[in-house]
């Protein structure tokens, strides 16, 4: 069994921030696909953000901006003003791809922003993520699974917020460079942008809570199926800062529900059966008349030659 994690979806307020926060340093293969969000103070909704390249900020080249086309080539920029976040996706890596800057522009001032570095390798990454965009339900749980191979200590943290430490965790000896982090009890402000930190380096995953879907039967043919699955993580028994975790496993079988309209089958039947009897009825009659039309005379002309054979037996004396 991995290591597993189970994150409080509280977080403490947001205190000692920058107007600019992101991630420092973000592992990825080359020619891979990796977004990163860059949070912003309330007071910089409305102000455009862009993406720059390059190791400092005065030589960098600004490859795509809130306020043009949200594409270009590799890279695209989107802003979500209600969680005060913009994200960066920068798609096809290379080696080449290093440091870029979350910018905020600043109109009769000086622009702000913070740099974040691309940890490009050409084999697997130090830190990775099953699905860098995963999405759960309200009251629900969500499991986001990592692959590492760095040392160091593991956090989880909301980006502008803050993180929480792994205080007590196993990892098993078959499969060391995995583990879980779940979080349970989702509601709906727990939507956004958080980052697992392994050592020195960092990867954002997107969380979407969604309402759960309302499932309505039908009187038309309906098939549900559930599939396997086998979920095992620990559930923190206490809030303390000497968290305890107690092993929980939650198991769902599989199982199909089939809904058939009974009263429409019912009829089909019927139809099919009146129309066997009556293709045998006509059937019996057509052989009935056919049999009374062929009958063969039973009287024997006088020109016919008819043999006859007589055997005699003569008991014995």
């Amino acid at each position: 069994m991995a290591a597993h994690l189970s994150a409080l979806l509280i977080f403490a307020g947001l205190t000692g921030i920058h107007s600019v926060t992101t991630v420092s340093k973000v592992p990825v293969k080359t020619g891979g696909s990796i977004s990163v969000p860059c949070f912003y103070e309330s007071k910089y909704r409305n102000h455009v953000k862009s993406l720059c390249q390059g190791y400092r900020w005065s030589s960098c080249s600004y490859t795509v901006k809130t306020n043009e086309p949200r594409r270009s080539g590799r890279f695209s920029i989107s802003d979500d003003k209600q969680q005060r976040i913009f994200t960066v996706t920068i798609d096809q890596v290379t080696l080449s791809d290093s440091y870029y800057w979350c910018i905020v522009e600043i109109n009769n001032g000086a622009d702000d922003g913070k740099r974040f570095q691309l940890s490009v390798t050409a084999g697997p990454p130090l830190l990775s993520v099953d699905h860098q965009e995963v999405t759960g339900f309200i009251g629900g749980d969500v499991a986001i699974r990592f692959t590492y191979s760095n040392r160091g200590e593991i956090q989880w943290c909301r980006l502008g917020g803050s993180c929480i430490k792994e205080p007590h965790g196993s990892i098993d000896k078959r499969n060391p460079d995995v583990f879980t982090v779940t979080l349970r009890g989702l509601r709906a402000e727990s939507s956004g942008w958080y980052y697992c930190a392994k050592g020195d380096v960092q990867m954002p995953v997107h969380v979407t809570v969604k309402e759960r879907p309302i499932t309505s039967t039908t009187d038309t043919l309906t098939t549900t199926n559930h599939v396997n699955t086998l979920t095992t993580t620990l559930q923190p028994v206490s809030h303390t800062s000497s968290i305890g975790y107690e092993e929980h496993t939650t198991i769902q079988t599989e199982s199909n529900s089939v809904f058939i309209h009974l009263r429409n089958f019912s009829i089909r039947l019927s139809v099919l059966v009146l129309i066997v009897l009556v293709g045998l009825l006509v059937w019996f009659i057509f052989k009935r008349r056919n049999r009374t039309t062929t009958q063969p005379s039973a009287a024997i002309s006088p020109e016919d030659n008819v043999t006859f054979s007589y055997v005699r037996t003569t008991a014995e004396t």
